[in-house]
């Protein structure tokens, strides 16, 4: 582990630190319940979350023009609902599902992991979300954060380096005065492109059977822990 402890953490926020397919599955199994809504649930979140990727790389290529990460799901959204076959969903209930992603929860050890570590450095989101969508997501997780770097703040989605070096311009900090804390290694090897510090813990569960990658460091990160909390104590909090 490195001496060097950086001024400002940010975290990726998807998979990281809230649990967006366990979050999803149980509202919208309670939301298709309530309705009468027929579906199988799992399977549409988990194609959507296989649309999140194709859907940022169209913008990042200049295929479409800037848009935030909200509008890519509900366009993805659309597409699903008619490949599923799901019928009966009025307007209301398609953007109530859409805002789904401001609904997620946080891993059991996120809010006291962040919550210490707040004392210490400047916490925040780097993620593909969107400023509202971080926000909203915040005050229901109950997420600590100090400032929200959403992609729509660069124009730019990671793993450009607008969003890593972005973080440091916006608060007038040498790249490696920040760190990068990410479950996906991926993630992180392009934050240490830019200058950043790393930090890796697992989220073995985030995809649930589906989980491919990201089991354990692939790199000799700046800090490899095993939660939130466990970074918060390795960096001395």
């Amino acid at each position: 582990m490195s001496s060097k402890q950086p001024v400002a953490i940010v975290f990726d926020t998807f998979g990281t630190v809230v649990d967006w397919r366990g979050s999803l599955i149980a509202d919208l199994t309670a939301f298709g319940q309530q309705r009468g809504v027929q579906a199988d649930w799992p399977a549409l979140i988990d194609a959507w979350r296989a649309a999140y990727h194709p859907s940022m790389d169209r913008v990042r290529k200049g295929e479409q023009p800037w848009t935030k990460l909200d509008d890519l799901h509900r366009a993805s959204l659309d597409k699903l609902v008619a490949e599923f076959g799901i019928n009966g969903l009025t307007e209301q209930d398609l953007v109530h599902i859409n805002l789904g992603w401001h609904r997620l929860n946080g891993w059991p050890d996120s809010v006291p992991g962040l919550t210490r570590l707040k004392t210490r450095f400047v916490i925040g989101p780097l993620s593909n979300g969107n400023v509202s969508l971080l926000t909203y997501m915040a005050k229901h997780a109950g997420l600590p954060w100090d400032m929200v770097f959403g992609s729509d703040l660069f124009g730019h989605f990671k793993p450009d380096p607008e969003t890593y070096l972005g973080v440091a311009k916006l608060m007038d900090l040498a790249p490696d005065q920040v760190m990068m804390a990410a479950a996906h290694n991926g993630d992180l090897a392009n934050a240490r492109k830019c200058g950043l510090m790393t930090a890796f813990f697992p989220r073995p569960n985030e995809y649930g059977p589906h989980q491919k990658r990201d089991y354990s460091a692939e790199q000799e990160w700046d800090i490899v822990a095993t939660d939130i909390e466990d970074l918060a104590t390795q960096l001395g909090v």
